[in-house]
């Protein structure tokens, strides 16, 4: 397996979408700050402080379910909020409303000026799948089989969990390493056996949580020495230094 980077034990890959195989975690970052910052706006001080779409994204709601990333970064600023239901009208003052919001305009965004993949990602998948390994895509977006659709990538997967999936299965999305635990069991094989690759902290959290054999670290943001903190094995800066041709 040194063709791939990666350790003889390892037979199964699981890919994180956002920042891992496409280049959409600018554009959600974006949506989210705009959606904080016009909440923001009605609070002062400290509490008021616009969104850092570098920091903030990274600690509270990269990688992590919509709903709960509202949540961890609004109670960063001390601000609490009901949940409200899912159904809220975008920008209500719940929960569920400020992600909707934020969705509604990441999928405008998204349509205006489409979606990138990562050829590095791409290439390196293509070369796991000709050496036999199966391979998963794990994400907490519920826009994940649309985004692979619009980089031609959905049959690189033989199995996929994200957000849709796992509000169907009632699985807690990262840190928690429920999603990456069923991608696994979807794929038949053991986590000690399967190696994750993602960009979040999140991410890294839930591969260090569900005791997976390899986790490897996509550093896009200079966040090199955090990833290895919250339990990568390695961090590339793309998948191509891990070597892999189809």
């Amino acid at each position: 397996m040194t063709q791939l980077g990666l350790p003889d034990t390892i037979l199964a890959c699981l890919f994180d979408l956002d920042g891992v195989v496409t280049k959409t975690a600018v554009v959600h970052a974006a949506a989210w700050k705009e959606t904080f910052d016009a909440f923001l706006r009605g609070y002062e001080g400290e509490r008021g402080r616009p969104f850092d779409a570098v920091a903030d994204y990274d600690e509270y709601v990269d990688g992590r379910p919509r709903a709960d990333g509202v949540r961890a970064f609004l109670e960063s600023r001390d601000i609490r909020l009901p949940d409200g239901g899912p159904d809220d009208p975008p920008g209500a003052d719940t929960v569920n409303g400020l992600g909707n919001r934020k969705n509604e305009l990441l999928l405008a965004k998204i349509r205006s000026g489409g979606v990138e993949a990562y050829e590095g990602t791409l290439r390196y998948i293509e070369a796991v799948r000709a050496r036999g390994l199966p391979t998963a895509i794990v994400s907490s977006s519920a826009n994940c089989r649309d985004v692979l659709r619009a980089v031609g990538a959905e049959d690189l997967f033989d199995v996929r969990i994200d957000g849709m999936v796992a509000a169907e299965r009632h699985l807690p999305g990262k840190p928690h390493p429920d999603t990456f635990l069923a991608a696994a069991h979807d794929l038949g094989i053991e986590p000690g056996r399967a190696a994750v690759f993602e960009d979040a902290l999140a991410g890294m959290d839930a591969g260090r949580a569900g005791g997976f054999g390899y986790v490897v670290g996509l550093d896009r943001t200079g966040q090199a020495d955090a990833l290895y903190a919250h339990g990568a094995h390695i961090v590339v800066k793309d998948l191509a230094e891990l070597g892999g041709k189809p």
